[in-house]
């Protein structure tokens, strides 16, 4: 019988999954921001201006690419060893490597070197937010109260608009008090160095917490997975499809509407980079409370049709999106993103416990991390760089709102294919035939 955390137990869980993916993303959204604002000027000079943005775009992907690694590494010993451990390193990978890229020499100083080094430190970041999201998940999940599995899975998910929130707004703050040359010299490098002071913090609180109760129960029965990848792959193929499917448009949409808009409304629109992180920031704050809203909403209407609700508005609005942005008006950017994030947060709130619970317990971390990560591979990884593409290709963002629809599309596609998991009984795990309510 899994032992039933106490209420502080609970709320020591959450907190430290949410302090830890928010210190995470923080990390992640930093470079991915910096991509968009000065990393072709600083390691990528010798090219034009819109070749560098992409190329800067590249090393960016590169941590998509990382990410399922990480899944499949940390996965295999969150699911072998135990989900608390594991956490930790995760956090001091990802730390460790931002901090280093906040005092790496630009090409100016060490030439070709500069752009190899910041790839291989991009790297390190996504093997260590691949094992992150996939433990965090899962320890919210298993901690909470089975009836609530949506809204206690969905706290680490407010960790990606918090980590965001906290990048947009330390950039914001640099670029409206320096110069355009002070914040190119040595201003962009002050939220990498911050990194290692806010790890600290969050390795602090992440100490903490105890073990997965639905993992001790799986290695008091000894029935603990020997290769978690192979029985991933064995048992729950629909499930993986599934989770990697529903993820590539919502992956698809965030990152049209959270990064490239950066890129667009400074290069296309022409206005200042504040302007475009002025409406991230304030979405991001409103997503910090639509998105748990959302997950407790799918505790009670169920998983597919908050999330099928939040495609399709995601969908609609991609086609007003740009026509917004083009408009010029602060105020109407502003709006223009905060609802875009409205939308992405409908899809997110359910999207963590509709992975996990695709999944049995002895194989969670590891298949809900492998569905969740290489979906961002052909998500996140590739949205920026398509939607500069398209608009280079066609001179207009409207191929871009299609690129976006057509993601969504896919979304749907798998949400109709999906088994509706937010009545199941028990806490952690899928219900399938022959297989009790845990799922083993």
């Amino acid at each position: 019988m899994t032992a039933v955390p106490s209420q502080s137990s609970r709320r020591r869980v959450i907190i430290a999954s949410l302090v830890g993916t928010s210190l995470e993303w923080y990390d992640f959204f930093l470079y991915a921001s910096a991509a968009a604002l000065v990393f072709g000027k600083l390691f990528f000079p010798s090219f034009e201006p819109v070749t560098g943005t992409l190329l800067a775009f590249t090393t960016y992907a590169v941590g998509f690419v990382a990410r399922p690694l990480g899944g499949i590494i940390f996965g295999h010993f969150g699911d072998r060893v135990g989900r608390k451990g594991v956490l930790v390193v995760t956090l001091l990978l990802m730390g460790g490597a931002t901090f280093l890229i906040g005092v790496l020499p630009t090409y100016a100083t060490i030439g070709a070197a500069a752009p190899i080094l910041l790839v291989t430190l991009r790297f390190v970041q996504g093997l260590g937010l691949g094992g992150e999201w996939g433990g965090a998940v899962v320890m919210s999940l298993e901690h909470g109260d089975p009836q609530r599995r949506g809204l206690s899975a969905s706290w680490p998910q407010v960790g990606v608009p918090a980590g965001n929130l906290l990048a947009s707004g330390v950039l914001w703050v640099l670029s409206a008090t320096l110069s355009e040359s002070s914040f190119l010299s040595w201003g962009w490098r002050l939220p990498f160095l911050l990194s290692g002071v806010l790890v600290l913090v969050g390795l602090w609180i992440r100490v903490a917490v105890t073990e997965s109760p639905a993992f001790a129960e799986v290695a008091a029965q000894g029935v603990k997975a020997k290769l978690p990848l192979l029985e991933v792959l064995r048992e729950h193929p629909r499930g993986l499809l599934v989770a990697m499917a529903a993820r590539i448009g919502t992956d698809v949409a965030f990152y049209t509407f959270s990064l490239y808009v950066l890129t667009y409304v400074t290069g296309t629109v022409g206005l200042p980079r504040t302007v475009a992180l002025t409406g991230v920031l304030v979405a991001s704050g409103l997503q910090l409370l639509l998105i748990p809203f959302f997950g407790g909403l799918s505790d009670r209407v169920g998983r597919r049709p908050v999330y099928a609700a939040g495609a399709i508005a995601a969908a609609v609005w991609s086609f007003a999106f740009f026509p917004l942005l083009d408009t010029g008006n602060t105020l109407v950017i502003v709006l223009t993103v905060v609802v875009a994030l409205a939308t992405h947060a409908a899809m997110y709130g359910p999207q963590a416990a509709f992975v996990a619970e695709m999944f049995s317990t002895r194989l969670r971390y590891s298949g809900a991390s492998m569905g969740y990560q290489i979906a961002g591979i052909f998500g996140g990884a590739l949205a920026p760089i398509i939607a500069i593409k398209l608009v280079a290709a066609t001179g207009s963002a409207f191929a871009v709102s299609v690129y976006v629809t057509a993601a969504l599309l896919l979304t749907l596609v798998a949400l109709a294919f999906a088994p509706e998991t937010s009545g199941a009984p028990s806490a952690p795990g899928v219900i399938r035939p022959g297989l009790s309510p845990t799922g083993r």
